[in-house]
């Protein structure tokens, strides 16, 4: 199929990509929608910012912890069916959170039972992604030519956004609508059709390995180190990773949306769904003004922005003003989630995509999940308000630290 550098929508004409970024799109709406009904819930039943931090913490771990493995599989085995391997693995552990949110299992559970069969099943669901997250990234580069990764780069993220929008607002308007129980009912189906559509997609070939490679230390090895030495994509995912770990505020929105402006469920969706609206309308855009002509330079640009907009998130008193804050947070991320898939689809070998993914996931756990934790935590210790101050300075110096470092890196062109 030709296709153009210049079409806008040329991703998009390849159905096994479109296939793939759709399946992608229900889960991580099913999973958006779980994780804000089931972080009011727990703070309705804990009123503690830890017990929110410990949801992060508690995916993070697994997933951290298998994330290498998953890239090596990814580079050794069928994606799509590792893929759906590991989204039966996401059904069952959505079961699982659904079970235990039932009236009658709350009732008959000790309150530390079901904090634990919660974070029980967000362990097994974390250990899942620990799988799907590497494999769908190094798959999807097989499913368009070369000359339109960046455009393919876009394109995901647009509809990882719009995810990321759906999921947090249909979040508060389903608990109101059906209830906790009916909204995990609604997303456990959601997961299930995600599994079916990953299977539409057709088998694709698994890269030739180098000479030596199949030992499993060896290649976990050759990831890290692939990633060590290609400094742009070191830095980059170090930004994101350092960024999101400080100045994240996501976790701890349902103390903001409950203690401080008061919105109840319905303004957390729309608090939860603002930063994915600020980066579905910028990755949008990216599709017709691609970020990459200079990829440093604007990165180092948007990862301050958002430092910046977070501070006036932190600030805020007035519930649209936070709406917009959010909503630029998310602006200035999308850019920067662009430019770093379109350097991991562009570097890396083929039989490297994988393994290099899943250092990348490794990263965006910690900064995601970890700094769930982190928020939490730090909500705890110095005061909601306080840690999200903190969290945007941190960024900010972040930013100022690694400019020093990689001065050579403005010099880099993608397109």
């Amino acid at each position: 199929m030709k296709t153009s550098s210049h079409d806008a929508f040329a991703a998009l004409r390849h159905q096994p990509f479109l296939l793939l970024i759709s399946a992608n799109l229900l889960l991580s709406t099913a999973l958006l929608i779980q994780t804000v009904v089931i972080g009011y819930q727990l703070y309705q039943i804990t009123h503690d910012p830890l017990s929110l931090g410990l949801v992060g913490l508690a995916e993070a771990v697994p997933f951290i912890g298998l994330a290498l493995f998953g890239g090596h599989l990814a580079d050794r085995r069928e994606k799509r069916r590792l893929m759906q391997q590991a989204g039966a693995v996401v059904v069952v552990s959505s079961l699982v959170l659904l079970w235990a949110m039932l009236p009658s299992t709350r009732e008959t559970l000790s309150r530390n039972a079901l904090l634990m069969t919660v974070y029980t099943s967000i362990f097994i669901l974390g250990l899942a992604r620990g799988i799907y997250s590497p494999t769908s990234a190094a798959l999807r580069a097989f499913l368009v030519p070369r000359e339109i990764y960046a455009n393919s780069a876009s394109w995901s993220g647009t509809f990882f956004q719009a995810g990321a929008i759906a999921g947090p607002a249909l979040g508060g308007i389903l608990y109101l609508a059906v209830g906790l129980t009916g909204t995990l009912v609604i997303t456990v189906v959601m997961i299930v059709a995600n599994v079916l559509l990953i299977g539409r997609i057709p088998p694709q070939p698994v890269a030739p390995l180098k000479s030596g490679g199949g030992d499993l230390w060896t290649s976990l090895r050759e990831g890290l180190v692939y990633v060590w030495r290609t400094k742009i994509l070191l830095y980059a995912i170090s930004l994101d990773m350092f960024s999101v770990l400080f100045g994240g505020v996501v976790a701890i929105l349902p103390i903001f949306a409950e203690d401080l402006l008061k919105v109840g469920p319905d303004g957390l969706g729309l608090l939860r769904a603002a930063p994915a609206a600020g980066a579905l309308v910028t990755v949008i855009a990216c599709n017709w003004f691609p970020p990459t002509r200079r990829p440093w330079e604007t990165l180092l640009i948007v990862v301050a922005g958002f430092g910046a907009a977070t501070l006036v998130f932190a600030l805020s008193t007035t519930f649209w003003l936070s709406i917009a804050a959010l909503f630029t947070t998310g602006a200035f991320d999308s850019v920067s989630v662009v430019i770093r898939n379109t350097l991991l689809q562009s570097l890396p070998a083929e039989n490297m995509r994988g393994r290099v993914a899943s250092v990348n996931s490794i990263f965006i756990s910690a900064s995601n999940e970890l700094g769930a934790f982190e928020s939490g935590l730090a909500a705890r210790l110095l005061g909601t308000v306080p840690s999200v101050v903190a969290g945007g300075i941190g960024t900010l110096l972040t930013v100022g630290y690694i400019a020093s470092r990689s001065r050579q890196l403005f010099k880099v062109r993608l397109t």
